[in-house]
């Protein structure tokens, strides 16, 4: 069940918000989807089975890299999956890919509120960093956490609790906004409170993302309502 809080409430409980990227503040999600076939079909999978980025958005770089190597059995190193994705995706993320409509300006209502925010997101950190500062929002978030800081990445709750301690806010202040099911379940079961985000490439997801969320919305600034 959507939670539906007064403004005091609101006001009250959310006092840090720790913000995905992927999906969520960047129009991003359908690059990855198609770098993994192409990467495989560069490697001689011709006909990559259409489950494959499914299966790999829920993993951490490295997990994913290894992942890649054993269910295909590519004749190459994890390092240099990681590498050679990284490289497939990095024009993109340094020139194309935009924020999302009505991001710049839900971080300038939280400014006004004087609500601090983050990002934790399992993205390349590189491209995660070149892609915000060409939108030019890069200095406006407290931090930026990845699998560089937290190796288990989002599987497991420590990226958002050191997330929550770095904005001052006990999870129970803390609001994730996320746009992946497994990335959702972990923040919920740590104590967080929950904005789901709908995104086109995670359609089968989005009504169990409903029900599982305190809040769930389809465009951003849809977020300054939960204040």
């Amino acid at each position: 069940m959507i939670m539906q809080l007064t403004r005091k409430d609101r006001n009250d409980l959310i006092k840090g918000v720790i913000f995905d990227l992927d999906g969520t503040l960047l129009d991003s999600m359908t690059v990855w989807s198609s770098i993994d076939r192409e990467f495989l079909i560069e490697n001689g999978i011709t006909d990559p089975p259409p489950e494959v980025s499914d299966v790999v958005k829920k993993m951490t770089v490295d997990e994913s890299s290894q992942y890649f190597i054993d269910r295909f059995g590519l004749k190459c190193t994890k390092e240099y999956v990681i590498w050679r994705i990284e490289d497939m995706v990095r024009q993109r993320y340094e020139e194309q890919i935009p924020l999302k409509p009505y991001a710049g300006e839900v971080l300038d209502f939280l400014d006004s509120c004087n609500i601090p925010y983050g990002i934790a997101t399992a993205t390349y950190k590189g491209l995660a960093v070149a892609a915000l500062k060409r939108c030019r929002v890069y200095d406006r978030f407290r931090f930026l956490l990845t699998d560089e800081e937290y190796p288990a990445g989002k599987n497991f709750p420590d990226i958002f609790l050191g997330g929550s301690e770095r904005l001052g806010s006990s999870p129970e202040e803390t609001l994730v906004v996320e746009d992946s099911l497994h990335c959702i379940e972990t923040a919920l079961g740590a104590g967080f409170s929950v904005c789901g985000v709908y995104d086109p490439v995670a359609e089968a997801d989005a009504p169990r993302i409903k029900e599982l969320s305190d809040y769930y919305i389809r465009s951003l600034d849809e977020i300054i309502s939960i204040f």
